[in-house]
């Protein structure tokens, strides 16, 4: 009965889905999802809206397991960013010493997505840009914002 039960949660275990780091971009007023993006091992699969142009707000979110490891030491929440033409660029914080003083200033760098993401040991896909995004929340290609 004992092995029954081990057997049995054994297979549960293995049979439940991993969950990975995710990403969400929304546009600066957080009205409009303009793409996802979702972690698979160390794939980052990532969706955007392809003919957006502008300032964007860039969320990540990880498991309390992701927390608890460290999978992703330094990682913010939020970043700001530009989207252009499917092209996603975040403001990442970049830590420098001043020679003058002791103190850290701390000057934005702008990185690509998969440049981001690469000091992760994350590799990142995405869809082309000219495929229609079907994710929930996201606007279509045609849609006006008024």
């Amino acid at each position: 009965m004992k092995r029954r039960t081990f057997l049995l949660i054994l297979l549960f275990a293995l049979a439940a889905p991993a969950q990975g780091l995710k990403l969400i971009v929304w546009d600066r007023e957080l009205q409009t999802k303009l793409g996802y993006g979702e972690s698979t091992g160390n794939k980052f699969s990532v969706q955007l809206v392809p003919n957006y142009s502008g300032p964007v707000v860039v969320l990540f979110s990880q498991t309390d397991e992701e927390k608890a490891k460290g999978s992703f030491p330094g990682l913010q929440s939020r970043y700001d960013g530009t989207l252009k033409a499917g092209q996603l660029t975040l403001q990442a914080p970049e830590q420098r010493m001043s020679t003058q003083t002791a103190n850290a200033a701390a000057a934005n760098t702008t990185l690509t997505l998969a440049r981001f993401l690469s000091t992760f040991k994350l590799s990142v896909s995405g869809q082309p840009s000219g495929q229609t995004l079907s994710l929930p929340g996201l606007k279509s290609a045609g849609t006006d914002n008024k």
